[in-house]
């Protein structure tokens, strides 16, 4: 049987340490961990390479949460199953990170037999949610079915600036961009300027993070 691919997402070393010791403990639980990463933006950059089968994500990250990264992660990687795992029972980081597209939600206490379990049934492509959540979960659901959600209209970005805006989405800083399109640092400001106002965002990450959530560069 193939072995189940588990890519850890969390910013504490010592919790992803004690997550890889546990997992890898289990050597009838056919597990392996692919890897690890300290925020969303390095999950979202290491699946392609990994192809973890089941990720364990955290929610409140640097750089990049765990909802946004699910968005990000299954937007080209479906068949991923996406545990959040977590210390926030709140119900509103529940919502937010169903509808992102996690399979499963659990608390950091949960105990590491149903923990593995849970990782079983995710690998097979089905969800797991806490009876306590259903009731909950459907009256939420059926509140959003009710609301119809406007996604602003952006303007299209040219030729130039989609070329800028990839270098930025790869981490190339002013002076690299400014070399590499042979433009002068100060046209290059303008440019992320207006990009900016173009995308609705307010810095270069949301810049990055919006041009890998909606496809706006090719990766």
């Amino acid at each position: 049987m193939d072995k189940i691919k588990v890519l850890l997402v969390d910013d504490h070393a010592l919790f992803r340490e004690g997550l890889r010791f546990l997992l890898e403990d289990q050597e009838d639980a056919g597990i392996e961990v692919v890897g690890e990463a300290e925020d969303g933006l390095e999950a979202v950059r290491l699946v392609p390479k990994l192809k973890p089968t089941v990720i364990l994500m955290d929610i409140n990250m640097p750089v990049l949460d765990g909802v946004e990264a699910t968005r990000l992660i299954l937007k080209d990687n479906e068949t991923v199953g996406i545990i959040i795992l977590t210390m926030y029972p709140q119900d509103e980081y529940v919502f937010e990170a169903l509808r992102a597209g996690a399979k499963a939600y659990l608390l950091k206490d949960t105990r590491s037999k149903e923990l593995l379990e849970v990782i079983k049934t995710v690998h097979k492509g089905q969800a797991v949610i806490d009876p306590l959540m259903t009731t909950r979960l459907l009256e939420e659901f059926r509140q959003m079915a009710d609301k119809q959600e406007e996604t602003p209209r952006l303007q299209p970005l040219s030729e130039r600036e989609q070329k800028i805006l990839a270098l930025v989405a790869a981490g190339a800083s002013n002076k690299d961009i400014a070399v590499d399109l042979n433009l002068s640092e100060r046209t290059v400001k303008n440019y992320l300027t207006i990009i900016f106002q173009k995308l609705q965002v307010n810095n270069r990450t949301e810049a990055a993070i919006r041009a890998m959530r909606d496809g706006l560069v090719e990766e």
